[in-house]
C-alpha cells in the first residue's frame, strides 16, 4: 500500500488530535502542511472522485477565510470547476485534516471512520 497522505495544518486542534492518533497506533502517513504546500487542482480533482462526496465537503466552512469571502452564498452559483479552482489558491479554505490513502479519502477527523479505514 502507498502510504498515507496526511494534509494537515499545525496550529490546528483537529490536527493535532489526528496525527496523535495516528501516531498512537502506529499508523505510518506522510505529513503535509496543508498551506506551505497546497493541493493543486488536479489533485484535489482526483481526491473528490475518489472520496465519493459532495465537493461542499472540502470546504473549512467554519473557517475565516471561507466567512470572508461569503463562500456559504458564492458556492451555489459557482461550477464545480471553479470551486476546485479556488480551493486550490488557499489551504486555508480546505477542511482538514485530509487523509489520502489508495482508494479513501477522509475530511476532518471521526475517530470511529479513522478506525474503520486505518486500522
Amino acid at each position: 500500500m502507498k502510504q498515507l497522505i496526511v494534509l494537515e495544518y499545525p496550529k490546528c486542534t483537529t490536527c493535532k488530535k489526528a496525527l496523535k492518533w495516528l501516531e498512537e497506533n502506529h499508523i505510518a502517513f506522510e505529513d503535509r502542511h496543508i498551506v506551505e504546500k497546497n493541493p493543486t487542482k488536479e489533485e484535489l480533482k482526483e481526491w473528490w472522485g475518489k472520496s465519493r462526496l459532495p465537493l461542499k465537503r472540502f470546504f473549512n466552512t467554519s473557517g475565516l477565510k471561507y466567512k470572508e469571502l461569503n463562500l456559504k452564498e458564492k458556492l451555489i452559483g459557482m461550477s464545480e470547476d471553479e470551486q476546485l479552482e479556488l480551493l486550490a489558491t488557499d489551504g486555508m479554505l480546505i477542511k482538514r485534516p485530509l487523509v489520502i490513502g489508495n482508494n479513501f479519502v477522509l475530511i476532518g477527523f471521526k475517530e470511529a471512520e479513522w478506525k474503520e479505514k486505518l486500522q
